[in-house]
């Protein structure tokens, strides 16, 4: 892989765990960290420049999943902790 596919690789790659670690969730936090490092440390021999496109795409694809579900998540506790202090009064 030349250098500046690898550059990109790591910069995706660390964006993708600087996000999993994000989640307000312990249980979603520590499964999207595992589920990148994993993939990554898997597919780090692959030297196919269609097969590494593919797993770009997906890893992008990733990314952007995951980042919706963050905001999904906080707006879902935020909700839960509004309904529960209406409870309370």
């Amino acid at each position: 892989m030349a250098a500046s596919g690898r550059e990109h690789v790591l910069s995706l790659y660390r964006l993708l765990l600087k996000e999993s670690k994000k989640f307000p969730s312990y249980n979603y936090r520590t499964y999207a960290l595992r589920r990148v490092r994993d993939a990554f440390r898997e597919n780090r021999t692959v030297e196919d420049p269609k097969d590494v496109e593919e797993l770009l795409r997906r890893a992008r694809d990733s990314l952007a999943l995951i980042q919706r579900q963050k905001v999904m998540e906080k707006h879902n506790t935020q909700f839960t902790s509004a309904i529960l202090l209406q409870r309370c009064r």
